[in-house]
């Protein structure tokens, strides 16, 4: 019978666990409002209606899950002193939040795509880059999400557990989990990381390629044409540093550098904070954004 696991959380800030409590309730709604608000922009603004906004409404609406996964278990555990979680509920949490980081992971790529085929091939880019074609490759997102997320609680399921089921984290993450198994470490781990790296990787030289693929072209470019092809990669690829920083800091690096207690700050930032920046870095820079946001804003006022 799998143990139930019980969450250490932030149990050295007890003194100011209200005000944990309410940072966090704010970011979280605040969060939500601003992604879901991002959403309904681009939905109701048909000069919005591009691949690009198409691709920021799709990560908008993970963001909003992300938070979702993530911050109200940790609220929970401030209200509650022992907040335990059984191992069904656990490995569920696990699946979703490793699903929604597989998918932000190839949605990503997608965008560098998407800013490849606009910038180094712009006469072909209408017929190729098309609503329906936006909607297979947002939905391929999604279902390589899934289908990597499988094999990761696939594997955390079925591996004994024993000893401590204290996790010391604010949710059910890869490494705050895996120290509880009764397995070996070195097959555990090789096992663990086979789909993830591989899907990680792959993502990652993919946009590394177009980037590279860009910048040649813009080399090339006039100095205006230049100004408004950077201006337009500048926030994806801010979006793709903060997430990759922060995946490789806490997945893929030797097991000797783990610090729990370290690793749950760095967790914050890209379970928290990178899905509240994530929409300003998109929309603060961006005028037709903004000017669609006044536009409707006027329209619902007047």
């Amino acid at each position: 019978m799998k143990p139930d696991f019980t969450f250490v959380g932030f149990s050295s800030a007890q003194n100011i666990k209200f005000l944990l409590f309410s940072i966090f309730l704010i970011i979280y709604i605040v969060t939500v409002t601003v992604n879901s608000l991002i959403i309904l922009i681009v939905k109701m603004t048909p000069t919005l209606h591009t691949p690009m906004y198409m691709f920021i409404a799709s990560l908008s609406l993970l963001e909003i899950c992300y938070v979702t996964v993530t911050i109200p278990n940790m609220l929970s555990i401030f209200i509650v002193k022992c907040k335990r979680i059984s191992f069904a509920g656990c490995m569920t949490q696990l699946y979703v939040f490793f699903t929604l980081g597989s998918s932000e992971c190839v949605l990503l790529t997608v965008m560098a795509c998407d800013r490849y085929l606009a910038i180094c091939n712009p006469l072909r880019y209408s017929s190729l880059m098309t609503t329906r074609a936006c909607l297979y490759l947002v939905t391929i997102s999604f279902l390589c999400g899934l289908c990597a997320a499988v094999f990761t609680m696939a594997f955390m399921a079925v591996i004994p557990y024993c000893g401590s089921n204290q996790i010391n984290h604010f949710f059910c993450d890869y490494p705050a989990i895996l120290p509880l198994a009764c397995a070996d470490s070195a097959t555990k781990e090789k096992l663990f990381y086979t789909v993830p790296w591989y899907l990680v990787m792959t993502c990652f030289f993919v946009i590394v390629a177009s980037y590279i693929s860009i910048v040649s072209t813009i080399k090339h470019s006039k100095e205006g044409y230049q100004r408004k092809a950077f201006s337009t990669c500048v926030s994806h690829l801010t979006v793709v540093i903060i997430f990759y920083g922060s995946v490789i800091f806490i997945y893929f690096r030797p097991k000797g550098t783990y610090d729990l207690n370290r690793d749950k700050v760095v967790s914050m930032v890209y379970s928290m904070v990178t899905p509240l920046i994530n929409p300003m870095i998109y929309s603060l820079r961006n005028k037709e954004f903004q000017k669609a946001f006044v536009n409707l804003l006027l329209r619902k006022i007047f």
